[in-house]
């Protein structure tokens, strides 16, 4: 992927977003929810996209048979969009009024979570994505339940600019979140990434990570693969090449305080345990650090 390219919603990394956001939907149709998203079906519905993509159980069901990464998915992505959710309600309920969601693509956290008074919620992505995501928002008349900042931005470049002149404040503790981010970055920019958000990040600030620690390998699977296929999604021509120091040694030495667990952990906390999943998930992470 070149430096320079642009994403929108129906190509690259943005026909990533409309599938998880496919999953959002189809968790929101589960009798046992972990989540709601009442918006993502629209995406779904609004985007030209050239795959069709599954956005309740029963349309679930019928994709099954034609690929086995469908049900990992949408269940995966149920338990990480609530992991999350929980992050960021957690440390507004604890006092953070600042938030920030790094490529947020087509999340809809601003809206569909309930926050409370006094938090202005900062999303940082490409333009066309933004405007994408905005537009449907409008037309179904969604409204923000915090203070609302859509920065239009690319995380491979000065993205930090961007988002302190949208006002954010340096001052104030934040709750940063990086979700189905880092594998597409490159080693510079990820790197770059973590010393921006740590210049950043006043004390009590908490940053929230999805770690794919064995991303390559997961590309590689059969199953994933065959499945990003079947949804016109090259996922290795996706990832940048050149190797990564990962999140947790970035981050030691900028002396944030790191813990993390597997996400068949984070399953297994919130009763959906995945007991069948392709031994590759267990190199994947939900990671959480402060920063004293």
């Amino acid at each position: 992927m070149s430096s320079d390219q642009q994403w929108d919603i129906v190509s690259g990394v943005g026909v990533t977003a409309l599938a998880v956001a496919a999953g959002r939907a189809i968790e929101s149709t589960r009798p046992d929810a972990l989540i709601t998203d009442p918006y993502a079906p629209a995406f779904l519905a609004a985007a030209s996209s050239a795959a069709p993509f599954p956005t309740t159980l029963d349309q679930l069901e019928e994709r099954a048979g034609a690929s086995g990464l469908w049900p990992l998915m949408t269940a995966y992505l149920g338990i990480r969009s609530r992991v999350f959710d929980d992050f960021l309600t957690g440390a507004a309920r604890d006092g953070v009024r600042q938030v920030v969601i790094l490529a947020s693509g087509l999340d809809t956290r601003p809206f569909r979570l309930e926050w409370p008074a006094g938090v202005r919620c900062f999303e940082l992505d490409q333009p066309l994505v933004l405007d994408f995501k905005l537009a449907v928002l409008a037309e179904h008349g969604a409204a923000a339940s915090c203070a609302h900042t859509p920065v239009r931005a690319d995380l491979r470049e000065d993205w930090a600019f961007a988002l302190e002149e949208a006002g954010f404040d340096a001052a104030l503790p934040t709750a940063w979140l990086a979700e189905g981010l880092l594998p597409y970055l490159p080693p510079e920019a990820e790197e770059r990434l973590f010393k921006e958000i740590d210049r950043l990040s006043a004390s009590g600030s908490s940053l929230a990570i999805e770690d794919v620690s064995a991303v390559e390998e997961l590309a590689g699977d059969t199953l994933v693969r065959d499945g990003g296929t079947a949804l016109g999604i090259d996922l290795p021509s996706l990832l940048p090449d050149g190797a990564k120091r990962g999140p947790r040694e970035q981050l030691d030495s900028l002396g944030w305080r790191y813990d993390e667990r597997s996400v068949l952990e984070s399953a297994r906390r919130l009763g959906r345990p995945m007991e069948s999943a392709p031994r590759l998930m267990e190199h994947m992470f939900h990671a959480f650090a402060r920063r004293p």
